[in-house]
């Protein structure tokens, strides 16, 4: 966050943004540790869950009140991968994925670059590509769940990216999010060692939650102040 961001009057709950940074940041630690357990799962929900508050408290709008409910599914998602099992989490995130879209896709932006339009047709059919080709040695299951919920993924991104948020911010950190699951992926199917994607899978899935939360907030936030 940016003096100018602090400076601006639109963060109701600054401590609970530095909390969610620091729940999210510190549970790489236990990522590389490769720590199990209740609190370990709390501790894994944490960052999202606390960044999810944040936006509830900035919330000043029903797009404000959206962004807060993609956080908190996310959150969700975070706890029952470990807890309960991939499905239940994974149907939490597509859940959260499904209100960015239409966040999203409430907020497009009125012009677009040819670029950009580019790059948002071209990146759900790519990503289905990657996801099936990091996948396919798999089983046929692990593959199918993995073409289609990339796909929901790849569409949260190709909307964020098209839509009137920062999209150095929203944009990238939706970028990223799909980047992370496609590294999950990865490790799933074989293509790369599961030492490797330790090492990149939670930094760009948090990060990219925070880049999200973020640019959305703020802009959303701003827009209300008198």
């Amino acid at each position: 966050m940016t003096e100018e961001d602090v400076s601006g009057g639109w963060d109701r709950a600054r401590w609970l943004w530095a909390a969610a940074l620091v729940g999210g940041i510190s549970y790489f630690a236990a990522v590389y540790m490769r720590l199990d357990g209740p609190a370990i799962w709390a501790w894994k929900a944490s960052g999202v869950g606390l960044l999810a508050i944040w936006a509830g408290a900035n919330a000043r709008s029903a797009d404000g009140k959206l962004i807060a409910e993609v956080l908190a599914f996310g959150a969700l998602g975070d706890w029952l991968l470990d807890a309960v099992g991939m499905l239940a989490g994974a149907a939490a995130f597509a859940t959260g994925h499904l209100i960015a879209i239409i966040l999203y896709l409430r907020n497009r932006r009125p012009r677009l670059t040819a670029s950009q339009k580019l790059l948002a047709w071209v990146l759900v059919p790519l990503a289905l590509i990657i996801a099936w080709g990091l996948t396919r040695g798999a089983e046929v299951a692990l593959m199918g769940a993995a073409v289609a919920y990339t796909g929901g993924v790849a569409i949260m991104a190709a909307t964020a990216w098209t839509s009137r948020f920062p999209r150095y911010r929203t944009g990238i950190g939706a970028m990223m999010f799909l980047v992370s699951d496609l590294f999950i992926f990865a490790g799933q199917g074989g293509a790369l060692s599961k030492d490797v994607t330790l090492w990149l899978v939670w930094p760009l899935y948090f990060g990219g939650q925070a880049l999200i939360a973020w640019g959305v907030v703020s802009m959303l936030a701003r827009e209300k102040l008198p």
